[in-house]
Order: C-alpha cells, then sequence, then structure tokens
C-alpha cells in the first residue's frame, strides 16, 4: 500500500493543515511536466500568520527558525494536495526559495533556512536534499517573517512506485 504523505509526516511527530488557498490572483501550485512548482507558503497555524516581524529585530533566530519548519510544512501540505498525498509520486525536492524579513544587520538567513531544509530531509531522507537560496529582504505579505517556495521533482502516475529519492524497483 502506498503511504501518503500526512501519514509520514504524523510518522515523524508533525501535523500538515489544509494546504492554504492562494491569497491573490495566482495559483498555490502548478505541476509542468515531472516538476512540481509550490506558490510562495507562509507560517500559519490554525490559518493564521504564525510569525511576524524581521529577523533581528521583533524575531529571534530561534522564532525564525521554527517559522520556516511552518512553511516548510505548508510546502508539505500544498505538494499533498498537487499529489493526492502520495509520498511516492516525490522524486526528490529539487530547490527551495527561502525569503526572511529581515532588519539592517541581520545576515543569518541561511541559519534560518535550515528550518526548512533540515525538515525536508527528515521526511524525505536524501531525497529531501535540495539546492536552495536564502535571501533577506524588507517585507513579506501579512508581516511574515519567513516564505519558503519550492521545486518538486515527481514521478509520473503510472512508475512504480519506490521510497523518494530512490530509484523505482
Amino acid at each position: 500500500m502506498t503511504q501518503s504523505l500526512s501519514a509520514r509526516a504524523a510518522e515523524l511527530g508533525l501535523h500538515l493543515e489544509a494546504a492554504a488557498a492562494p491569497a491573490a490572483n495566482y495559483v498555490p501550485f502548478v505541476q509542468e511536466g515531472n516538476l512540481l512548482y509550490i506558490s510562495g507558503q507562509i507560517a500559519r497555524r490554525q490559518g493564521e500568520t504564525a510569525c511576524v516581524g524581521h529577523l533581528g529585530a521583533e524575531v529571534t533566530e530561534a522564532e525564525g527558525i521554527e517559522a520556516a519548519r511552518l512553511c516548510a510544512l505548508a510546502v508539505l501540505a500544498q505538494i499533498a494536495a498537487a499529489t493526492g498525498d502520495r509520498l511516492d509520486r516525490v522524486a526528490r525536492i529539487v530547490r527551495l526559495g527561502v525569503f526572511v524579513a529581515s532588519a539592517p544587520g541581520f545576515r543569518r538567513q541561511s541559519a534560518v533556512a535550515d528550518g526548512a531544509s533540515n525538515l525536508m530531509v527528515q521526511v524525505f531522507g536524501e531525497a529531501g536534499r535540495h539546492a536552495r537560496s536564502a535571501v533577506g529582504v524588507a517585507e513579506l505579505p501579512t508581516g511574515s517573517a519567513v516564505e519558503i517556495e519550492a521545486v518538486v521533482a515527481l514521478r509520473p502516475l503510472n512508475a512504480p512506485s519506490g521510497q523518494p529519492g530512490q530509484p523505482a524497483a
């Protein structure tokens, strides 16, 4: 039986909220060929922005790392929505783009981004290792401290199942 992405998250003690609806004129994800492009996801708890402010001012580094984890969980929720919650459809997390609302002088965007990167490896193993950008920005939607976009490689629907990142048997 195929394991669901939400079941894998629960197995790791993580909770996937429902995938967020778009907040403006865009779609939450687009699949082109075997690539799934996930629109920017902010940190949410029960549908509300979970971490507001700027790293290095109102938000501590530890809070930023947690916000990045929550963004990564939102990315996983979008992957689940796009794949019918099928873990075996994910071949690899290709890239994360991490945007960190940063006060002047804050230079640890990469450390904040590790909150998301570590979660992807926790969920997908080696297939969760990805290319990444971590960029400091002046402002993000709803005042969010962190926003993350993703590119994910998918297996075709008719491909034999395998573990994420592993060749199908």
